[in-house]
Formats: structure tokens, C-alpha cells, sequence
């Protein structure tokens, strides 16, 4: 896979349908603000919540959208090996550049067996699309290792990239050295991309990036100044998007009738929410994610502001893109009125 900023788009819902003419809008963004490449159906566009037909279509929506624009990587992965070969079958058929792999959620396969079992079969299926495992433990409670990652790159040419989300920059070192210095590895993890490409043990090639739902742009020059090593550049970047970084899990302590308790809103939640704030067509969320809790959407709104007050030019591919006035949207409530819980 070539080095780069790639995004894991969301997928914009009405109601319980997929929106494609706001689909369509949100991929023309990315692909005019000079993004590598889009991520279709991955965990960021709620893959977890759509149905198999729903999954395919999104698919195949996107890989014809971004064709003769960027490459299209596609979410196939599943907890069942049988799923993941047809949903990959479908998406090999749609023309996608290459296929993420997420580690089988929730039956917890040993890495041995998620390399024999489930990566091998798909990437010994599809000779001639890139494989990419996905590799996030926070989410599966699984994890393929590098020893057995750097195995599968061995058997298969096609098992040349990883999307690294273990936030474990000494497992991230490993992977170096067990699978090369051609290898390509991929940050899952927006607020670790600098680290990682700074990192000469690491030396990953770029991100798959939540936040360029956001600022693709800008996501995509961080990512080329480091890979120019202009890493102070990069560095003043970087904390231009710090508050940004910080949405993508945000965690509030809430009160109820017994006691506090903490409330994380994950990925996309917290982005969808800015999202709409913002103005882009992205639809809420479908259950069993909801809304943010008030606290929730103060953080996301006081970052908003943060970046509108320091760094307005962030946002204004968003406001000439979609015809909308900044300012106005982080400072009007009747705007966030739907997107909160009334209480806890």
C-alpha cells in the first residue's frame, strides 16, 4: 500500500438509511482536499451497524466514487472467516485497491490461529489485492503479533502493510523489525501519527485517519511534511490539531441517582457530532450508539472553538466545501438541540 493519509470515512445516515447524496458530497471533500486514499465501511463508518447488503453497497459506492481519484481500501473483516471471504469476494469484485482486516472481535482467537485461520485464507483467496490486518486489541480484545504478522508477509506478497492501533509504540518497534524495512506500517491512531513517523524504529508511512473526516487537508500535509522530514513543521501542525485529537474517545463524569459514573462516547460519536455541528452531512449514529451527554458536547464544542479561535483556517475548506458560516454554527444551541441526551 503506498505511504499516505487515508480516510476512514463515516457513513452518513437519514434516519435508518444511508444517505448517498450526502455520501457523495463527504467523498468529493476528501478527494478534493488531496486524501491518499478512502476507507470504506471500516469501524469509523459504523461497519459493525449495517447489514451485510448495506455493507457491500457502501462498498461499492465508494471504490466507484474515488476511482481515478485515490485508492479505496475496503472493511471486510468480521469474528467469522466465512463472512469476511464473501464480503471480501464482493469488494475484490467492486475494484478496491485493497482489503482491511479487523482481528476477530469478541471469540478471541490466539494470534496463531488469526494468522492461519483468518488472514491466510483471505490473502491466499485474493492473491492480488493488499491485505491490510487491522490490529486494534482495545476494540477485540485480540491481537495478531508481529511475529506472526511478520509470517504472513513472508508467505504472501500481498501482506506488505498493517493499520497499528495497539497505541504500543514498543509493539509498533517489533513489527519493524520482524517484517523489514519495506514493509509498510499504518497508524490507527490519530494523536500517535507524529510519534510513529518520527520513531526510526517505527517508521510508519502515514495514517488512516478519523479526523480527516474533518480537516483532510490539513491531516494530509502533516503526514507529507513528515515523510520530508520536516518534523518542526510537522510538530507546529500537530498541536494545531491537538484539541481535535482528543475527540475521539471523549470521557465525562456523569451523575445519576446512585453515584458518579464515567461516560465514554467512542469513536465516531464524538466526530459525527462535530461533524454535524459543523454542517456536513453526516447523520446521527445508529443504535445502539446515540448522543452525547451534555458534558460530552461541551468538550466537543470547546475544542471546536479552540481550533476556530487559534486556527480558523482548519476549517475553512468545510465552510467554502459545504456553504457554511463557522462562527455561527459553534455559537447557535438551537443547532445541537437533537444531539444530546436531555439527562443522563
Amino acid at each position: 500500500m503506498n505511504s499516505g493519509c487515508y480516510t476512514a470515512i463515516i457513513t452518513p445516515f437519514l434516519g435508518e438509511t444511508i444517505d448517498y447524496p450526502g455520501f457523495d458530497r463527504l467523498v468529493g471533500f476528501q478527494i478534493d482536499n488531496g486524501i491518499t486514499g478512502i476507507l470504506a465501511a471500516g469501524t469509523t463508518g459504523e461497519s459493525p451497524a449495517l447489514s451485510w447488503e448495506e455493507h457491500n453497497g457502501v462498498i461499492q459506492f465508494v471504490s466507484g466514487r474515488s476511482k481515478n481519484h485515490c485508492l479505496c481500501i475496503a472493511g471486510t473483516g468480521s469474528n467469522n472467516t466465512a463472512e469476511a471471504l464473501d464480503g471480501s469476494r464482493h469488494a475484490v469484485t467492486a475494484g478496491v485497491d485493497a482489503l482491511l482486516l479487523v482481528d476477530p472481535y469478541y471469540n478471541g482467537p490466539s494470534s496463531l490461529e488469526i494468522r492461519r485461520e483468518y488472514v491466510a485464507p483471505i490473502a491466499r483467496a485474493f492473491p492480488q489485492s493488499e491485505i491490510i490486518p487491522y490490529i486494534i486489541p482495545g476494540r477485540t480484545g485480540t491481537q495478531l503479533l508481529p511475529e506472526d504478522l511478520a509470517i504472513l508477509h513472508r508467505q504472501f506478497p500481498n501482506v506488505a502493510t498493517v493499520k497499528e492501533a495497539t497505541g504500543n509504540l514498543d509493539n509498533m518497534r517489533r513489527t519493524r523489525e520482524c517484517c523489514g524495512p519495506d514493509f509498510c506500517i499504518l497508524s490507527g491512531d490519530d494523536a500517535l501519527t507524529c510519534d510513529m513517523m518520527m520513531d526510526s524504529r517505527i517508521a510508519a508511512g502515514g495514517v488512516i485517519s478519523v479526523l480527516s473526516n474533518i480537516v483532510p487537508g490539513t491531516l494530509a500535509k502533516l503526514v507529507e511534511l513528515l515523510k520530508q522530514q520536516k518534523q518542526d513543521e510537522a510538530l507546529m501542525l500537530k498541536r494545531a490539531l491537538d484539541p481535535l485529537f482528543d475527540l475521539v474517545t471523549v470521557k465525562t463524569t456523569e451523575s445519576t441517582p446512585f453515584g458518579n459514573v464515567v461516560c465514554r462516547a467512542r469513536n465516531p460519536l464524538a466526530v459525527k457530532t462535530l461533524m454535524t455541528i459543523l454542517g456536513l452531512p453526516s447523520g446521527g449514529c445508529r443504535k445502539p450508539l446515540g448522543k452525547m451527554t451534555q458534558n460530552g458536547l461541551n468538550v466537543v464544542l470547546n475544542a471546536a472553538r479552540s481550533v476556530q479561535q487559534h486556527n480558523p483556517e482548519l476549517f475553512q475548506p468545510i465552510a467554502k466545501a459545504f456553504d457554511v458560516d463557522i462562527e455561527e454554527r459553534l455559537n447557535t444551541p438551537a443547532i445541537w438541540a437533537d444531539l444530546v441526551y436531555e439527562a443522563y
